[in-house]
């Protein structure tokens, strides 16, 4: 029986292994040829819901983007606060901002899905670069980066959206769970398979949001925005990935754990509309890691631990390497020195919000 265990976990660390070293393929994207996006003219649009503090900090990040040629799309999802009087300031004061005030309908109440169609179909240009109003571009070469990644082929662009770092335990798990998704989805995409983006920094051609009728295949679901429209719209073909450091966008991340599990359950809850494929090698991923775990453990001590240990130190080295690697590019280095307790404590996360969606559904869209 223990050795049943133990070629168990033989086999559950080779496919960790596997998937970490197909993970790594992302790090080494070709350079972009930046002839291919002389000044594209692109609209920026940024869909807010009760935002009112947070587009008066980083509103004007976005304007002073050092870019000759675009505008924003400011859309007023039926806010309650004085969202609506912040963008109308700004738009009296810039000539290159345009504002969509949405006003709840029933049939679309609280869809943040419906809000961002009128402001795709209200936008001037057809290149389109999506972030959030609590989001902020790490450099004034934000849109440039972004926009650089287009080219007659490729009409998506997935860029990365990083929290900002901060002295709190629940923000270095944040970060860390950040990472390793972005890792994901860019590898998914290198390999020619894309599954999801963020539309914290997301950017497509509007004849990709209309080829797939928009977001009508999951209008029915509150969340998914931006994965499901990836689910949709992506291939290998059209879409690519962006890991520049001035590409990236800055969030402010939550304060507790209590408001990061919410965040989290409306995310993790659009993953069962994947397409097939993709749920079946995400969760092979996911459950290979926790059998990895509960195998390690008593193996340790009801087998030879020599092996165990041998093992065990091989998955971390590699691990350590792809992740320390992946985390310098996109900018996070502290997480490599506690990846054991990080990980250990995201399983445990990521199983509670699996169990809590179970029993009821996560709220949605402010």
């Amino acid at each position: 029986m223990l050795s049943v265990l133990f070629y168990s976990f033989v086999v559950f660390t080779a496919i960790q292994i596997i998937y970490y070293l197909i993970f790594s393929s992302f790090l080494f994207k070709k350079k972009t040829d930046r002839k291919n996006a002389l000044d594209i003219p692109i609209t920026v649009i940024v869909c807010a819901k009760n935002e009112a503090k947070n587009l008066q900090d980083f509103l004007p990040s976005i304007l002073n983007q050092d870019y000759s040629n675009f505008d924003i799309v400011l859309i007023n999802d039926a806010s309650s606060d004085e969202t609506l009087e912040v963008m109308e300031s700004f738009e009296k004061e810039h000539s290159n901002i345009k504002l969509i005030n949405v006003e709840n309908i029933e049939a679309f109440w609280g869809n943040k899905k419906y809000a961002l169609t009128l402001g795709i179909k209200g936008a001037k240009n057809d290149h389109l670069l999506f972030t959030d109003a609590d989001c902020k571009p790490v450099s004034k070469h934000w849109i440039s980066e972004m926009a650089q990644n287009f080219n007659e082929e490729k009409t998506i662009v997935l860029g990365y959206g990083k929290y900002k770092k901060e002295k709190l335990l629940v923000n270095l798990f944040v970060r860390f769970e950040t990472l390793l998704t972005a890792i994901q989805y860019f590898s998914y995409a290198k390999l020619g398979s894309p599954y999801m983006g963020v539309g914290r920094n997301l950017a497509y051609h509007r004849s990709e949001f209309f080829n797939v009728k928009g977001f009508i295949n999951h209008i029915h679901i509150k969340s998914g925005d931006d994965d499901l429209f990836i689910q949709d719209a992506a291939n290998k073909e059209n879409t690519t990935f962006s890991i520049s450091k001035k590409s990236f966008t800055e969030s402010i991340a939550p304060k507790s754990f209590k408001e990061w599990f919410q965040q989290k359950r409306r995310h993790i809850s659009t993953a069962k509309y994947y397409k097939p494929k993709h749920k079946f090698f995400l969760g092979l991923f996911f459950v290979s890691k926790v059998l990895f775990y509960l195998l390690a453990i008593p193996l340790f001590f009801l087998y030879s631990w020599e092996p165990v240990l041998a093992i065990f130190l091989t998955y971390y080295i590699v691990q350590f390497i792809v992740i320390g690697f992946s985390a310098k590019k996109l900018k996070e280095p502290i997480i490599t020195y506690v990846l054991p307790f990080l990980e250990i404590g995201l399983l445990i996360f990521h199983f509670s919000i699996f169990i809590t969606n179970l029993s009821s559904k996560p709220n949605h869209w402010k």
